[in-house]
């Protein structure tokens, strides 16, 4: 029996082959960072917008305060109609 292989192993080949796993290792690398920045990026904006909306929220009338307001002009409104005439 011999010790050399059927198919022996070319080292061009073979460093061709570690090249190309290098370069895809790369792009995957690159690839996985550029998702990584883009999910902060996204989770900041997130966080900004709660903190927009939750301020929003405080700032704003009720509904019952404004329904209160609308019927007092109205009944403004029908007074001062009937005292003109």
């Amino acid at each position: 029996m011999t010790a050399e292989p059927k198919h022996p192993v070319v080292h061009g080949e073979l460093a061709e082959l570690r090249r190309r796993l290098d370069v895809a290792y790369a792009r995957v690398e690159g690839g996985l960072a550029l998702l990584s920045h883009r999910t902060e990026e996204t989770a900041k904006e997130l966080d900004d917008l709660n903190t927009r909306m939750t301020s929003l929220e405080h700032t704003r009338w009720p509904l019952s305060s404004v329904a209160a307001l609308t019927s007092l002009g109205a009944v403004v409104v029908t007074v001062w109609q009937l005292l003109s005439r």
